[in-house]
C-alpha cells in the first residue's frame, strides 16, 4: 500500500466519521428540539410524535446517502493538504445538505400550521354604510 492510497482511506475514514457524527447531532438536536412546535402545528401530541419519528429517519437515509453520494467526489489526493481540502469541502457538502433539509421541512411544518389556524375577519369599513336588519318577526 502506496502514501496516496493510505491519504485517500484516512480521507476516507475521518469524512465518513465527520458525516455520521455532524448528522446524528443536527437529528437528535431536531428531533427534542421540534416536537413542541410540531405540536403546535399539528395539534395532537401522538400525531406529532409521530411525524417527529418519520422526518428523523428520512433526516438519517437522505443525510447519510447524500454523504455516501459524496464520499466520491473529488480526486485522489496528491499529499496531507489535498486530502483535508477535499474532506472539508466534502463535509461542507454534507452540513449544506443537512441545512437545505431543515429549513425544508421548516417550510412544510410552516405551511401546515398556517393552514391549520383561522383567517381573520375582514373589519368593515367605518364610513361604509350598512343596510339595518329586518326587524325580527312578531315584533
Amino acid at each position: 500500500m502506496n502514501s496516496l492510497d493510505v491519504l485517500r482511506l484516512t480521507d476516507y475514514f475521518i469524512y465518513i466519521a465527520a458525516s455520521a457524527v455532524l448528522t446524528i447531532w443536527v437529528s437528535r438536536t431536531l428531533f427534542r428540539n421540534g416536537r413542541p412546535f410540531l405540536v403546535s402545528a399539528l395539534k395532537d401530541e401522538g400525531l406529532a410524535d409521530s411525524v417527529n419519528t418519520l422526518l428523523v429517519v428520512g433526516f438519517y437515509l437522505i443525510n447519510l446517502g447524500a454523504a455516501a453520494l459524496l464520499i466520491n467526489a473529488g480526486g485522489a489526493p496528491g499529499s496531507v493538504a489535498d486530502m483535508i481540502q477535499e474532506t472539508v469541502t466534502r463535509v461542507g457538502g454534507v452540513a449544506l445538505v443537512l441545512g437545505f433539509m431543515h429549513f425544508f421541512n421548516m417550510f412544510v411544518l410552516y405551511v401546515i400550521r398556517r393552514a391549520g389556524r383561522p383567517k381573520p375577519a375582514v373589519p368593515l369599513n367605518p364610513y361604509q354604510w350598512v343596510p339595518p336588519a329586518a326587524p325580527a318577526p312578531g315584533v
